[in-house]
């Protein structure tokens, strides 16, 4: 009741890392949500994770520009189907030079070129960890689409508190860099069948830009 009452607001969750609410309006979700669909499809496409432990990841992922596995980058799928990986569009560039502006204001025009992107479906999780695979420092962005999870953002020296919990809903951006860059993060939990239904999405898609540096 209180969501419905009061607009959400944005904000500074640690220095350099901020939580803009709705930032993609419902038109640019149906956009990004289509493309999400191509480049999820073979070859190259959606895959599951594994960990170098033999374990897997519950969230599913397809890359762009540059392929991660834990804990390096790869120009082919390496630990997929061995495709190579498919390209890192402009646009996508671009709407992630626009999101560092929207949530830290003036940056350098960073030239972002990898794309991660993670289905979470049914009980999928994300652990805490770091994203420090990348040879720069520029900053992470986030971008949220159907359901609702609760997204823990922590410090850069332990993946134990201190940290803080925030709501992500479709359409939210996250952006972290600076002093929060190499901050441990995860998700803890997905709140299924909360995203909007319009969107026709069933399960939580995070899309996150960060430039290589390689």
């Amino acid at each position: 009741m209180d969501a419905e009452l009061f607009p959400r607001e944005r904000a500074q969750v640690a220095p350099g890392a901020v939580h803009v609410p709705d930032w993609l309006a419902p038109e640019a979700q149906r956009e990004l949500l289509a493309a999400c669909r191509d480049w999820a499809r073979p070859p190259a496409g959606l895959r599951t994770v594994r960990t170098p432990g033999g374990g897997t990841m519950t969230a599913r992922q397809v890359c762009l520009g540059w392929h991660w596995y834990p804990y390096a980058y790869a120009r082919t799928a390496v630990d997929g189907d061995g495709a190579p990986v498919k390209p890192f569009p402009a646009w996508l560039g671009e709407l992630g030079r626009r999101a560092a502006v929207a949530a830290l204001g003036p940056q350098e025009p960073y030239a972002y070129d990898i794309a991660l992107i993670n289905f979470y479906d049914g009980d999928a999780r994300m652990g805490m960890h770091r994203d420090s695979d990348e040879k720069a420092d520029a900053p992470v962005v986030s971008l949220s689409l159907g359901d609702t999870c609760l997204f823990r953002f922590g410090n850069t020296e332990t993946r134990a508190k201190p940290y803080t919990d925030v709501e992500l809903r479709s359409g939210d951006l996250f952006v972290f860099g600076g002093p929060s860059r190499l901050a441990y993060h995860g998700v803890p939990w997905v709140y299924g069948g909360t995203g909007p239904t319009e969107l026709g999405l069933s399960g939580r898609l995070n899309i996150t830009l960060r430039v290589s540096g390689l």
